[in-house]
C-alpha cells in the first residue's frame, strides 16, 4: 500500500514504500532509464515519471499491484501484447505477486519516446510554415 506523503525525487518515492516492493519499483524504473537513457526523473502527479520530448511514462505502486501510465496512443499498439494484465485507458496493473515484464516494458517505452520525438518533429514543422 502507498504511503501517503508529498515525493520530491524517485529515490524518495521508493525509500518510503513497503520494504517487500522496493526491488520491483527499482526494476520498473531501471528498466525506463535503460530503455530511454535521455529520459530525465521527475515526480509528477506525486508519481515517479520520466520525461523526454514531453511525459513518456509513469510509474506508482497501488495495494495489489503496480501501475504504469503511458499515454493511450502508445499504450493501444501494445494491446495485445498485455491482454494478460487488467488495463485502462493508459494504465496497465502489473500484480505484485508477478514477474515484472521487463522487457515488454522497455519495448513500450521506447516507442513511446518515439512517439515524443514525432511530435516534437511535427510541432517543429507546423511552426516553421506560420
Amino acid at each position: 500500500m502507498t504511503i501517503k506523503s508529498r515525493f520530491v525525487t524517485i529515490d524518495e518515492y521508493i525509500a518510503l514504500q513497503p520494504a517487500a516492493t522496493r526491488d520491483s519499483l527499482k526494476k520498473i524504473r531501471q528498466t525506463i532509464k535503460k530503455a530511454v537513457p535521455e529520459a530525465e526523473e521527475v515526480i509528477s502527479y506525486q508519481m515517479p515519471a520520466f520525461r523526454f520530448y514531453g511525459m513518456l511514462a509513469w510509474f506508482a505502486l497501488f495495494k495489489d499491484h503496480y501501475g504504469l501510465f503511458i499515454r493511450p496512443r502508445t499504450l493501444d499498439k501494445f494491446r495485445d501484447k498485455l491482454k494478460k494484465y487488467k488495463m485502462s485507458k493508459s494504465a496497465v496493473r502489473i500484480p505484485m505477486d508477478e514477474e515484472i515484464p521487463v522487457k515488454l516494458i522497455a519495448e513500450i517505452v521506447k516507442e513511446a519516446a518515439k512517439t515524443n520525438l514525432i511530435d516534437v518533429s511535427m510541432k517543429k514543422a507546423a511552426k516553421s510554415k506560420k
